[in-house]
């Protein structure tokens, strides 16, 4: 696409959409929907027709331009209000602007904002020392001793990817203990290291060659680990619930088998709960309540981390950290004290019990629905996934029709995987905001029979 194309033709595309689908709702009597897509002559498409010739094409997003948000609502440039069951996709943990947040990024914005790692700054360390301090509290990753600071979730996995090979240069000074382990369906970034470890033909061929030394092997097979995890295997990274593969949580005899062969090895064990930690599924991690025999070397986090101010974060165990030095990993950004300000306050807030328990009672309301919805609908909804409020309806076709009949009606909602509808709303939705988006759901499913 040119740069700068004439405006009929940076009209036309969104124009001709439209026309397009305006009979189709006039047939189905959806011209009354309350967020039904704008028209070529709407703010929204003004917007989008003056700044996507300038934007590199790599997502398709529908029409609604945002521009403001609050709790679990977005509104958009005609000032319609839609309800969001996406977070950001699993990052607005907080909500939308939550009013701490705001008054904190205010007040250090003022104060400081970058100053490099190679000086010492008061919020880069205390964030360091509350997320170590929260996982021991939580009863995950018993050993977490110390974290590396970076600026996402991608980043956060090339550094655990760069430790563990670190680690198996060290218990191996032979050279051949280089292997990264991960596993089919699961996503662990875009970055070369973390796409090489996300074996999907999608994300991975137009990049290829991927980086030589990863394996793969089958989520949740047991029967496959010692095959495949062996001693040349310096690191095995998985999603205790893989988000983007589907909203599959791992079983527990799957991680404790894992971690067994690990150790037998020596291989580090990172778990990736970039998308299911902090809370989100009525623990402070996804793996909190496995034995300890179970618990990881490494564990990455981002996405909520930051509420949506850009932040990863890497802990690790002593031993590990032990086999690290000066020099050996860097970033210019990662541990800027705003974000580390903003971090610590949403680690407070994110490991609060009550908070904990109201996502699990929230988590009731979805799969209780759900299920009904599955008895309604028995050849569309086959199965429903996941835990807290990271949960799948697996569909037995594309949702994408659902999807565009929910918002709409003012829902927003995402796919993962195979036909599968993703729900990872704010940890802060009320009762009452998830029976109306379900409400909408229920429409939507029925709009699209």
């Amino acid at each position: 696409m040119a740069l700068r194309l004439p405006l009929r033709a940076r009209l036309a595309p969104l124009a001709n959409s439209c026309a397009v689908a305006r009979p189709r709702i006039a047939r189905r009597g959806l011209a009354s929907l309350p967020n039904a897509d704008v028209s070529s002559d709407s703010k929204s498409a003004a917007i989008v027709n003056e700044h996507a010739p300038y934007m590199v094409a790599t997502y398709a997003r529908p029409p609604p331009v945002f521009i403001k948000g609050k709790g679990s609502w977005l509104w958009d440039a005609e000032d319609r209000k839609f309800l969001d069951f996406t977070a950001g996709i699993a990052v607005n943990g907080l909500g939308h602007c939550d009013p701490e947040f705001t008054r904190l990024l205010t007040e250090q914005a003022q104060t400081l904002v970058h100053a490099s790692n190679l000086y010492y700054n008061p919020w880069t360390g205390a964030l360091s020392k509350l997320l170590v301090e929260k996982t021991l509290e939580s009863g995950a990753m018993h050993n977490a001793a110390s974290v590396f600071v970076c600026n996402s979730g991608s980043e956060a996995n090339e550094a655990a990817i760069k430790f563990a090979r670190k680690a198996g240069k060290i218990v191996d000074p032979s050279g051949e203990k280089v292997e990264i382990v991960s596993f089919n369906n699961g996503f662990h970034g875009r970055t070369m290291g973390s796409l090489s470890a996300t074996p999907n033909p999608k994300y991975q061929k137009p990049f290829a060659p991927m980086i030589p030394g990863f394996k793969t092997g089958d989520y949740n097979d047991v029967s496959g680990i010692k095959d495949l995890v062996t001693e040349k295997t310096c690191g095995v990274i998985v999603e205790p619930i893989q988000g983007e593969g589907g909203v599959t949580p791992a079983t527990e005899d799957f991680l404790v088998a894992l971690a067994k062969r690990c150790r037998e090895v020596g291989a580090v064990l990172i778990y990736d709960e970039i998308q299911s930690g902090l809370g989100r599924t009525g623990t402070l991690w996804a793996h909190g309540n496995l034995p300890k025999e179970a618990h990881p070397d490494i564990l990455t986090t981002a996405k909520a981390l930051g509420n949506g101010f850009p932040i990863g974060a890497v802990l690790v165990t002593q031993d590990v950290a032990d086999k690290m030095k000066v020099g050996d990993h860097g970033t210019t950004f990662g541990g800027n004290p705003l974000a580390c300000r903003l971090a610590h306050y949403i680690v407070g807030r994110l490991s609060d019990k009550q908070l904990q328990a109201d996502v699990r009672a929230k988590s009731e309301i979805f799969k209780k629905r759900f299920t009904k919805l599955q008895s309604q609908y028995p050849d569309l909804v086959k199965e429903v996934r996941g835990r807290g409020l990271i949960l799948g309806l697996q569909l037995s076709e594309d949702p994408t029709p659902i999807i565009k009949a929910a918002r709409e009606r003012g829902l927003l909602i995402i796919t993962a995987g195979t036909n599968t509808l993703r729900f990872v709303p704010s940890l802060t939705v009320t009762d009452e905001e998830i029976n109306q988006g379900l409400d909408i759901v229920e429409a939507a499913i029925a709009s699209t029979r």
